[in-house]
């Protein structure tokens, strides 16, 4: 045994090596990484040696090039010099500027912000918890700023970001100097000239997209990730949840009482107990609650109904491949249940050839994957190890995705559509047909997050359980009906849509108006696909939202105490916009009026079709039976009749096309088989809905753009709605 003395002798102001080290370290930041153009307006820089799996790559998407093409290039939105990249001691460091005013935006799906200059988070895969610090269900590392670009960090490990805050000694903007004592200007948060990120790794790959607004910016961001996809149109009916222990009867009888109702219905989701054990689970049918499963999920296929199965992937020791998988996971266990590795082929068989079995061959439309997100306590630690060789932490940034891709592979096989629901995901999960959920239940955190989700490359749902009261409860229904997937979650409860019998006229007219919208969302989601549009998206999004110069430049804006331009510089995160003309603003418990920020132009009252704003701010009022909508100068929005179910959306359907106020437009109209993924090779139809003058009115025409087999509608009424 030796013992070794260390002995530093002080000899001036710093510490010798501790000096030189950081002259060094600071010297690194004159790294400029090297960007080659990929397509028009999307750049690449690899800095150094980055880990060979990454986001992007084990989604199994790639970049859209042909309508990526069709975006109109842009030149580099950054001066090169500015933005500083290198590796040192196992992490890798970048900065870019930041320039007075500058508003940013993404992040991941936060519940809380929309706007996220000033911020420090670490993008974390997990369980929100009601902060938002980077932790949650979609930690996207890709943000979009309002001076024309967004970035893309393609790394699958844990990412500190300070956007904004990190103030440094050479800052070619620098903070005043102020007096805490006597300056009541002084701040504990000086001004930041910078954005800082740190990935624990020895390089990284970064994408640069730029844009003429925050909408191009993030079309771009989409494609590149694979683009949008468009869902079943069942999927995008009305879903019901049942409790955990319902069988076959109980399943019945609760498709029985939407009938008996009147009540929409086109899916219902089977919670833990299909299984024989669960938590972890078997992935076989339960015989005590389900005999005869083939034979139940073919009587409610005859009823139109799609039926979604939950589970978690975690194998269970009473599971039929226990044995044979258990070589293929991870080093620890989840409630006792071993972990596949997705990544290792024989895994991916054998979990493959089980849902084969017992879920894709019988019927079952699609999957509701639980607990690939979150909490630490009771997930696998970072420094498990992975059969792929991956360890934990990497494991758990794309474990979601890699779970979504796997299903949904299982039903492209077989070229039909799946709509599901899943609680992670992160860049790539674009392209799959899941919608993200969680347990967190704050409604006005639920429309933030909605928000948010249009930057993060992911559909979020906020999901209907339980309220507090009658109020609450149609206010939560009004709101989902105007999400990516309408849908009560019974699972604890039973909660039906007329368990409040108080509002439930009001619950059966919201239901039937988003089935009556469905050629409108439909048509959104097209947009997702092809150009990479999100169907729900931030205000943000709209021109003149976040540009606030050129709105006061404009001569009728030109005060700096007009309430309307105070109100656009402030993060909106109680309002969004559904497809392209269509402004929803959510109304919350307690609430008699809100306030509604309009972008710049007219805009008309859905229901009425009377002019309500020109911009500006105005106030809604609806009471309890009514979600505020608003629709854009020239809107066109076609819909169909009240329908409980999709397969009542079939040829011939007549479709009631709404025009709101005086401008001409247009609208292209798609449609599809709604069930194959034969729309990628070209099978589908577009016409044209168009709005011209004559003779002083407006009149209403349709042309083909396209027209492939399918078209699901018949004759067409037009309803000018503004008189």
């Amino acid at each position: 045994m030796y013992k070794i003395t260390l002995l530093v002798l002080f000899t001036g102001l710093l510490w010798p090596c501790e000096a030189q080290e950081n002259n060094t370290f600071l010297s690194d930041f004159n790294d400029n990484p090297t960007w080659t153009e990929s397509y028009n307006g999307v750049w690449k820089s690899v800095v150094n040696q980055p880990q060979e799996v990454n986001l992007l790559n084990t989604s199994g998407s790639s970049p859209r090039e042909e309508d990526l093409a069709k975006i109109e290039g842009s030149k580099f939105p950054l001066e090169k010099t500015e933005i500083k990249a290198f590796s040192k001691n196992g992490k890798t460091y970048i900065r870019l500027p930041l320039e007075d005013g500058e508003r940013i935006f993404g992040l991941g799906l936060n519940f809380k912000t929309v706007e996220q200059r000033g911020r420090i988070m670490r993008l974390h895969m997990d369980h929100y918890g009601g902060k938002d610090n980077g932790r949650t269900h979609a930690p996207t590392p890709f943000f979009v700023s309002t001076s024309g670009y967004g970035l893309l960090i393609n790394s699958a490990k844990y990412i500190d970001v300070y956007m904004g805050t990190g103030v440094t000694k050479d800052s070619k903007s620098p903070a005043t100097s102020r007096d805490r004592n006597t300056d009541k200007k002084w701040t504990a948060q000086p001004k930041s000239d910078n954005i800082e990120i740190i990935i624990p790794d020895d390089g990284v790959e970064l994408i640069l997209f730029a844009g003429k607004n925050i909408q191009e910016t993030v079309q771009r961001f989409n494609l590149y990730c694979g683009g949008g996809f468009i869902p079943p149109k069942w999927g995008l009916g009305f879903w019901q949840r049942t409790p955990t222990l319902y069988g076959e009867k109980e399943v019945q009888e609760e498709v029985d009482s939407f009938v008996k109702n009147n009540f929409p219905i086109d899916v219902v989701g089977l919670e833990p107990g299909w299984h024989s054990k669960s938590y972890p689970c078997t992935f076989e049918w339960d015989k005590t609650r389900f005999p005869n499963p083939k034979p139940f999920v073919e009587s409610m296929a005859k009823q139109g109904i799609h039926l979604n199965s939950w589970i978690n992937p975690y194998v269970s020791p009473s599971s039929s491949i226990y044995e044979k998988i258990k070589p293929f996971t991870a080093t620890h266990t989840v409630w006792t249940g071993i972990v596949p590795d997705f990544l290792v082929p024989e895994a991916h068989k054998i979990m493959t050839d089980q849902f084969e079995k017992n879920v894709v061959s019988l019927g079952i439309s699609g999957l509701k994957i639980d607990e690939v997100d979150g909490f630490d306590r009771w997930l696998w630690p970072d420094y498990a190890q992975f059969p792929s060789g991956l360890d934990g932490e990497t494991m758990r940034s794309i474990y979601g995705t890699l779970t979504q891709k796997w299903s949904a592979d299982m039903y492209r096989k077989q070229n039909t559509r799946t709509y599901g629901l899943v609680r992670a995901g992160n860049v790539g999960s674009v392209s799959l047909p899941y919608v993200i959920y969680n347990d967190y239940y704050k409604h006005e955190d639920f429309i933030t997050a909605l928000i948010n989700s249009s930057f993060a490359g992911v559909l979020w749902t906020p999901e209907v359980r339980s309220s507090g009261s009658s109020e609450d409860w149609i206010r939560r229904m009004q709101s989902v009906c105007f999400s990516p997937m309408a849908m009560i979650n019974a699972w604890a409860d039973g909660t039906k849509p007329w368990s409040y019998p108080e509002v439930y006229e009001y619950c059966q007219d919201v239901a039937f108006l988003r089935m009556q919208l469905l050629p409108y969302i439909y048509t959104a989601f097209s947009e997702y696909y092809f150009k990479g549009i999100p169907p729900f998206r931030a205000m943000a999004m709209e021109e003149g939202f976040t540009n606030i110069p050129e709105i006061i430049e404009q001569g009728d804006l030109n005060s700096t105490d007009n309430p309307y331009v105070a109100a656009l510089k402030k993060e909106i995160k109680n309002q969004y916009m559904m497809g392209e003309s269509m402004l929803v603003a959510p109304m919350f418990a307690g609430q008699k009026t809100r306030t509604v920020v309009l972008p710049k132009g007219k805009w008309y009252d859905f229901y009425t079709g009377e002019l309500i704003g020109n911009g500006g701010i105005i106030t809604a009022s609806h009471g309890l039976d009514k979600i505020p909508l608003y629709v854009k100068d020239g809107a066109i929005i076609p819909m169909m009749k009240q329908i409980r179910n999709t397969s009542e959306w079939g040829n011939d359907t007549t479709l009631e096309v709404r025009v709101y106020g005086n401008q001409p437009n247009e609208f292209v109209l798609y449609d599809d088989d709604g069930k194959s993924y034969d729309y990628e090779e070209g099978s589908y139809t577009q016409k044209v809905l168009k709005t011209t003058v004559q003779k002083g009115k407006l009149k209403g025409s349709v042309s083909k753009i396209t027209e492939r087999e399918t078209w699901s509608y018949g004759i067409i009424n037009w309803n000018f709605m503004t008189k």
